[in-house]
Parts: structure tokens; C-alpha cells; sequence
């Protein structure tokens, strides 16, 4: 897929249900270490989230939401892909945006979710903090994690 082929679009309301089908679909194949009675909890806390709180940015292809990212406060608070569009360098086209044109600089990332954690790692960004619990008070741990060359994209 050439860089021709998809643009970065602001987020509406008309994005909604495409951008909650995205979050699940990476969630059941990201999140294994989430207990089945825990992700539907989150999926009925996700439905009532009102994007329009965050800087929400879609990664579309022909009006198809094939991911998106969300930033509140330079923090990425989501980044979410179809699963076949992980791992084929569409996080880090998002990530570049979020860093030049939001100023992100800090992200949460579960512990157990290693490829998401290795992914930040290679971005430049380093655990600051580590929590036991995720916000919500469950038994999954998160790793505070701050971009070491804010303020730019980092080096690749």
C-alpha cells in the first residue's frame, strides 16, 4: 500500500462505529492477557467514550477506518489498528503525526502487551513509572512511558 492510498482525517462522529469495530477487533488480537469477563467491561466502557474529548486522528482508505489514534493532554491515550494492518509501519505514519502536529510525548501501555511496549521502545520512548493496577483498578499493570526526544519525530 503506497503512501497514496491512505490519508490521516480528522475524526467525526460519522467515524464512530468504524473506529469501535477497529478497537475490538485489535483488542481480541493484542490483549490476550485480558480476562474475556474484563474486555467486555471495557468494551461497554469504550461505547460510552465521546471521542470528540480527544485529538482522535483516523488512518483511512477509501472512507475505511483502518486505525486511529487519540491524544489528550500530549498523551497518546489509544492507538488502535485492524490486525492486518499491524506491524506494516501505519502505527508509527500515526505516531509521527501525533508527535509533529499534537506534541505528544507520554503514553500508558500494558505491561503484558510486549509488542505494544517494544513498539514505544523503538519510538525513543522510556518507562518513567510502573503501576500495579490499570486506571480502572484491575489487576493489569501499566508502564508510564515518556519520549525521550520530545517535541520532534524520533530518529528510525
Amino acid at each position: 500500500m503506497s503512501n497514496q492510498d491512505f490519508k490521516i482525517e480528522a475524526y467525526t462522529d460519522n467515524d464512530k462505529e468504524q473506529i469501535l469495530k477497529v478497537w475490538e477487533k485489535s483488542v481480541l488480537a493484542t490483549h490476550d492477557f485480558l480476562k474475556p469477563t474484563d474486555f467486555e467491561e471495557i468494551k461497554i466502557l469504550v461505547k460510552t467514550i465521546d471521542f470528540n474529548h480527544f485529538d482522535v486522528y483516523c488512518l483511512k482508505q477509501s472512507n475505511k477506518v483502518l486505525g486511529f489514534i487519540g491524544v489528550a493532554e500530549q498523551k497518546i491515550e489509544m492507538l488502535f489498528f485492524s490486525p492486518e494492518y499491524i506491524g506494516k509501519g501505519f502505527g508509527r505514519k500515526l505516531t509521527d503525526f501525533a508527535f509533529l502536529e499534537l506534541k505528544a510525548d507520554k503514553v500508558d501501555v500494558n505491561e503484558q502487551n510486549t509488542n505494544a511496549v517494544k513498539f514505544y521502545e523503538k519510538l525513543g520512548f522510556k518507562t518513567y513509572e510502573r503501576t500495579d493496577k490499570d486506571d480502572q483498578g484491575k489487576a493489569y499493570p501499566l508502564l508510564r512511558m515518556k519520549l525521550e526526544t520530545a517535541g520532534k519525530s524520533p530518529n528510525r
